[in-house]
């Protein structure tokens, strides 16, 4: 079986910076262990896989397909980046003509929509609840996300972005800590830098999932699910700008919706366009 596959950068206009995703088009159903065995294949923190829902679908004329997404290690229920990625591909190299893409996936329908400035993602807002816990790093907020599993620790304002930057963390230490399976992934975060400023940003991030098989992600869309009611609440903002960073960095826009929802845009470089042989 030849199956087209694609590489895009998320989260950046830029090849080789933002996070990389493969994403694979699927004609016909694969048999279930095959999107593992894929997946370990291009060793990517995320491979999406798009499905037709019906046989008459076609990637460049249909708007709703179907979208799963596998770690090296597993399927996980929702990922921001390969979610922009898959758009991307159906968007600027399938030539997919409508203006807005709706994908079924374990979250729920997720919608991709064409913007001037890139993607925008309307994905869902998940509000995390303060948590206590004791650590040596100074620490102005702990809060936990019980609809993504995730753990969100925002950093004393006392220190600054370079200081997230380097901030060395050990993610098998963290497989040990935490092994009860409450905790699937790590956010740490720290407030921008004031307005006003060139490229200033309200909040960054840096991301760490090992539980699922991702030591640190470079951007991370679902974390953004958590990340923009967690800074929308502290800022008193609707509309910010983030950047999560890791080596790699890439930057995103937020936008809260009336209807509960968020709006996160980015942009997306294809950097690798094959076929691969199953």
């Amino acid at each position: 079986m030849k199956l087209p596959i694609f590489i895009a950068d998320a989260f950046t206009a830029r090849a080789f910076r933002g996070n990389p995703a493969a994403v694979c088009l699927l004609e016909n159903e694969l048999d279930e262990d095959m999107h593992q065995k894929i997946a370990r294949e291009m060793n990517l923190s995320e491979t999406a896989f798009i499905r037709k829902l019906h046989p008459t679908d076609n990637f460049a004329q249909s708007s709703c397909f179907g979208l799963r997404w596998f770690t090296p290690a597993s399927e996980v229920p929702l990922c921001g980046h390969a979610t922009l990625a898959s758009a991307a591909v159906l968007f600027h190299k399938i030539k997919n003509m409508t203006s807005m893409l709706t994908f079924v996936t374990l979250s729920g329908e997720l919608r991709a929509r064409r913007a001037e400035d890139g993607i925008i993602l309307d994905f869902p807002l998940y509000p995390a609840h303060p948590q206590t816990a004791i650590g040596n790093t100074l620490v102005q907020d702990i809060c936990y996300s019980p609809d993504t599993r995730k753990l969100l620790i925002r950093l004393s304002d006392v220190y600054d972005r370079s200081f997230l930057e380097n901030l060395k963390v050990n993610t098998e230490n963290l497989l040990q800590v935490e092994n009860t399976g409450k905790v699937k992934g790590l956010i740490l975060t720290l407030k921008g830098e004031p307005g006003g400023q060139t490229q200033a940003f309200d909040f960054y991030s840096r991301y760490f999932a090992p539980w699922v098989g991702v030591a640190e992600d470079p951007v991370t869309g679902s974390a953004h699910a958590v990340l923009s009611s967690y800074w929308s609440q502290h800022l008193g903002k609707k509309e910010m700008h983030a950047f999560q960073c890791s080596r790699r960095g890439g930057e995103l826009g937020i936008s809260l919706r009336p209807d509960g929802r968020v709006d996160i845009t980015g942009s997306a470089a294809v950097v690798l366009e094959g076929t691969l042989t199953v």
